[in-house]
């Protein structure tokens, strides 16, 4: 397929009107079905309800991905981030929800060329020497395009698809009484307050590109001394809140990290670099790069690992990094009433409710454990966790009261995800064990 063939998708609804209209629609769909399947469960037995109400909430997911993928910006943006939970909806949905992880369709050229004008105060044709109509990559909230400067400098330019933020707040409370009326949230009033008001924050941030500008600077400075790290540097004077230069770093997507151009030993020594990068953000620098998914990475034959996009970058409390890392040391030597406090500690257990049995916290001890249990290399592109946590999703049910989302921690969980399936993509094959033990400060 030609790049122009590639299908377009229609310009969201730039007013907060037509986007309301169109999520409370979704609502009055899903929550009309909910009420009718609830009537139907309450006549049918045990087992008939619940296959109606799989067959039902399959088909709420399929609305709800499309109308969120259509609308595209802050909801799309959550449906990103729910696909990544194991707690937050039902099974059905997560599943959903993950095909809005892939690229999103382009928007057309013009609403691009018209929100460069509004934010840098000429069209791309008198702003560049070249600029490419066609998209580089496409997301949630916005695109980029590359480019080059009347002073000759390669650059990429990612341009903010008009109105996303200024329909953050609505949309975001439009979805969640979505699923509230869909009988989707399986958490407490408060927990959920918790859950949207940190979602609301970070979507906030990542939709200022200034405030995207001044992390990539940070980030930059942190990683300048680590081989083999690069970061794009920020170019003010074609910077905007919607429009946002960097420089233009060649490397390769994951796709294209190949046996013929990747030899197993680079493959390797690019998951050691990814994962003393997350541990280095993570336990030094108490401030991670919230959004790892395939896109926001590149590489190179020599090792090279690129990070992109950094709107999505989560300060971390220290006494959380130090509740982290006091659960993983817990985890490793077996300690689960250690275990158990810090949890707590986390936010994700819910003080005051029965202890949790120890067999529970073993289950799943054992299951994240394996790719640290010892010095043997792993082999993520055999790694099967993923599906060991869905065989034993229904495990939760049992302690569903003593747990919740851990709001503080959220995003250090949706790094760690994303960076398994980073690995597992890859086909590393390490053992990260001895560095972890040097993070958490102990000895092998």
């Amino acid at each position: 397929m030609n790049p122009s063939d590639k299908p377009r998708a229609k310009a969201p609804p730039a007013t907060r009107a037509g986007r309301f209209f169109k999520l409370a629609g979704m609502t009055a769909s899903v929550a009309t079905r909910y009420a009718s399947d609830k009537v139907r469960g309450a006549f049918s037995d045990e087992e008939k309800a619940r296959a109606r109400k799989s067959e039902s909430y399959d088909k709420m997911a399929e609305q709800i991905v499309s109308t969120l993928g259509e609308l595209k910006g802050a909801v799309m943006k959550v449906g990103q981030i729910a696909s990544q939970t194991q707690d937050f909806l039902p099974e059905e949905f997560t599943r959903a929800l993950q095909t809005l992880q892939k690229e999103a369709p382009p928007m057309p050229f013009e609403v691009i060329a018209r929100q460069i004008q509004n934010e840098l105060g000429d069209t791309p044709d008198q702003l560049f020497e070249r600029f490419d109509q066609e998209p580089f990559a496409a997301a949630s909230i916005g695109q980029v395009h590359r480019a080059r400067t009347r002073d000759g400098q390669e650059v990429v330019i990612k341009v903010q698809y008009p109105g996303v933020d200024r329909s953050l707040k609505s949309d975001l409370a439009q979805l969640r009484m979505t699923l509230k009326l869909g009988g989707l949230i399986k958490l407490p009033k408060e927990s959920a307050d918790q859950l949207f008001a940190e979602i609301q924050e970070r979507l906030s941030e990542e939709l200022d590109y200034e405030h995207e500008a001044a992390n990539l600077k940070r980030f930059r400075a942190f990683h300048e001394s680590d081989a083999g790290v690069l970061i794009p540097a920020v170019v003010d004077a074609y910077s905007t809140r919607h429009v946002l230069t960097l420089e233009y770093l060649e490397g390769d997507h994951i796709s294209e990290v190949t046996p013929e151009h990747y030899g197993q030993g680079v493959v390797n020594e690019i998951g050691h670099k990814l994962f003393t990068t997350m541990a280095d953000q993570l336990f030094r620098f108490q401030a991670i790069h919230g959004d790892p998914h395939a896109g926001n990475f590149a590489f190179r034959p020599d090792g090279t690992v690129i990070l992109f996009d950094f709107g999505c970058v989560k300060n971390l409390k220290p006494e959380i990094v130090s509740a982290y890392r006091r659960t993983l040391i817990a985890a490793l030597r077996e300690d689960y009433t250690a275990l158990d406090q810090c949890l707590i500690d986390l936010g994700a257990r819910v003080e005051g409710k029965p202890a949790v049995d120890e067999d529970y916290y073993a289950l799943w001890r054992d299951i994240f454990i394996v790719p640290f249990a010892d010095q043997t290399p792993y082999d993520f592109r055999e790694a099967n966790i993923h599906k060991q946590v869905a065989r034993n999703a229904s495990t939760v049910f049992k302690y569903l009261d003593s747990f919740q989302p851990p709001v503080e921690s959220l995003f250090i969980d949706r790094m760690i995800a994303g960076h398994y399936w980073m690995m597992k993509r890859l086909g590393v094959q390490a053992s990260f064990r001895g560095e972890l033990l040097k993070y958490l400060e102990l000895d092998g």
